[in-house]
């Protein structure tokens, strides 16, 4: 099945005036992909605590707006580890990324270089490393380990990431232990992740600080360190050498009950003082949540469930024109903001407030309730 198959029949015109709005992606996705597929995408740990968490950290704060200021001429783009990004956006690791388009991680980074964003492979989302690489061989590419073999396994996989030119490499370090994912195991549902991720659980059980450094040491790639969740852990992580620490709970579905990733940000940014680049993930679904999390003090963000819904709802292109919609709600916030650049933007522009809905995998789209 070729890469463009779920979109074969749309052109890029077509495309951009079949979805005007993000959650047009929601919409699309579900009446494409399987129950399983579907419950994989939107579910998470337990009681999914974790994932509403997410949405109400975000939903909890609101922005203190600046007026008469000259806004004509806005710049989003920004440096990440000497690559300028259109947007401070990285389309995070998801695996079975091939379970929402055939083109799996390939399609995903070949979007990620249309556009100028940043892409992070999952090493359980197919075609794996080196043909995604020859798929988007411009594309700002990150590749992401989980660490299922012993040294030598893993030093080669960094090796690859090397020779293919990944312009930094991660180590995901929040799944030490699978979870219990319910929707899943209601339906006795195994992904092909979770099918992959399963074998060699041991040798992440027993990675550890000291690997990290090892890894730092031995080879000349910017580090990520992605699961970090204290302030604890991204000072170990500074002190270790690490280049990004990631703020990131794996989307709810990993340890239930945690914090949302946006309340944890603050005293990361705190703890890392601008010794690393800070990126942050967890629902963040719209260009207001890209605006409050640099506000905050992070480099970029990750985008995970929005970009499978792009992926499965229009392919290729249904990946770009998602994040022109967000480029557009951005530039949006960020002139009613009363700034032109992310580097203006300080804590100073946010200030706690009630959420007004519900939590919820979607909340951030409201008109889905009401049959939009």
């Amino acid at each position: 099945m070729d890469d463009h198959a779920a979109s074969a029949d749309m052109s890029a015109d077509e495309v951009a005036e079949r979805f005007q709005c993000l959650h047009e992606f929601h919409k699309e996705a579900k009446a494409t992909l399987g129950p399983n597929e579907w419950d994989y995408l939107a579910g998470a740990a337990e009681t999914e605590t974790t994932h509403k968490r997410n949405r109400l950290a975000i939903d909890t704060i609101a922005f203190r707006p600046r007026v008469l200021r000259d806004v004509l001429d806005l710049d989003t783009h920004t440096d990440f580890l000497g690559r300028d990004l259109r947007l401070p956006v990285i389309l995070a690791p998801i695996g079975s990324l091939q379970d929402f388009h055939p083109g799996g991680g390939a399609t995903a980074a070949a979007a990620a270089g249309d556009f100028g964003c940043a892409h992070m492979v999952s090493s359980v989302s197919k075609p794996g490393l080196e043909k995604t690489a020859e798929a988007a061989p411009d594309a700002a590419r990150i590749f992401q380990l989980y660490v299922r073999g012993d040294a030598d396994w893993v030093d080669d996989h960094v090796r690859r990431a090397i020779d293919q030119g990944y312009v930094a490499f991660c180590y995901t370090v929040d799944l030490d232990h699978y979870s219990r994912r319910e929707r899943d195991l209601a339906k006795r549902y195994k992904s092909t992740a979770r099918q992959t991720v399963a074998q060699g659980e041991q040798y992440q059980a027993k990675f550890t600080w000291d690997d990290v450094s090892r890894l730092k040491d031995k080879f000349d790639i910017p580090v990520i360190l992605k699961g970090i969740a204290t302030a604890e852990d991204a000072a170990i992580a500074v002190e270790r050498g690490v280049d990004v620490v990631y703020v990131s709970n794996h989307g709810g579905r990993q340890l239930d009950h945690s914090r949302g990733s946006f309340d944890v940000l603050p005293e990361v940014v705190e703890a890392c003082a601008g010794r690393a680049k800070i990126v942050v993930d967890g629902c963040v679904l719209r260009g207001s949540d890209i605006v409050k999390a640099m506000a905050m003090g992070a480099d970029a963000v990750g985008i995970g469930r929005l970009q499978a819904l792009a992926l499965a709802a229009a392919g290729r292109p249904g990946i770009v024109r998602m994040l022109e919609l967000l480029e557009i709600e951005v530039r949006t916030a960020l002139a009613l903001l009363g700034v032109t650049r992310f580097d203006q933007l300080d804590v100073s522009y946010l200030h706690p407030a009630a959420a007004v809905v519900e939590p919820r995998a979607f909340s951030a789209f409201p008109l889905l309730d009401e049959g939009y």
